[in-house]
């Protein structure tokens, strides 16, 4: 996949409306810990701001946590980035509910791609650059996985275990599904871009 935005000889402006309409949204829950990391790097990826929308679907029980999302959002939204806060009034579903729900605001219709960070991910500032293009540029394509790391791995052991997991299922049943000519292969339980 190839580079998006302006090609040789074209205006700056006219390669800009070359990059699709992404939504990023980060279902949280209480995330005292992670909340500015990963509102931060959702707004610090290298994308035309006027071309992403970062939906952060805030579920927190907690209202002092809730303020603080609230606040964080606000000041990104100051700085020129196209933040939207949702809260609902219940937790059915949970995350997956959130994000649901998030799918319902009007804005959403004029995005063209979706990516999804839990709110302890943090991409790297390219990661809409090195996977839209798959997207946008190959119709047979509707979901890209990434690689992600966690923040905390050494905090506790559950972590620690997800961690093992996570490297158990890139090292080994990527490679091995890619080997045997399965590069559809897809695992269940993972988050993606689509």
């Amino acid at each position: 996949a190839g580079p998006l935005g302006a090609q040789d000889g074209e205006d700056e402006e006219r390669g800009l409306l070359g990059y699709p309409m992404v939504l990023v949204q980060i279902p949280m829950y209480n995330e005292r810990e992670v909340y500015k990391l990963s509102i931060g790097a959702a707004c610090g990826l290298s994308w035309p701001s006027d071309r992403v929308i970062v939906q952060v679907l805030d579920d927190s029980t907690d209202p002092t946590i809730k303020d603080l999302v609230e606040l964080e959002c606000k000041i990104w939204a100051k700085k020129g980035k196209n933040v939207k806060y949702e809260v609902r009034n219940n937790r059915e579903g949970y995350k997956a509910g959130a994000l649901k729900e998030g799918m319902l605001h009007a804005y959403v219709q004029q995005c063209d791609f979706l990516a999804v960070f839990d709110a302890d991910f943090q991409p790297e500032p390219d990661f809409l650059m090195r996977t839209i293009p798959y997207l946008a540029r190959n119709p047979q394509i509707a979901l890209v996985q990434a690689r992600w790391e966690f923040v905390n791995p050494n905090e506790c052991l559950m972590t620690r275990i997800q961690k093992m997991t996570l490297d158990y299922h890139f090292k080994v049943e990527q490679e091995a599904g890619n080997c045997w000519g399965m590069e559809n292969f897809c695992h269940q339980g993972s988050w993606g871009l689509g």
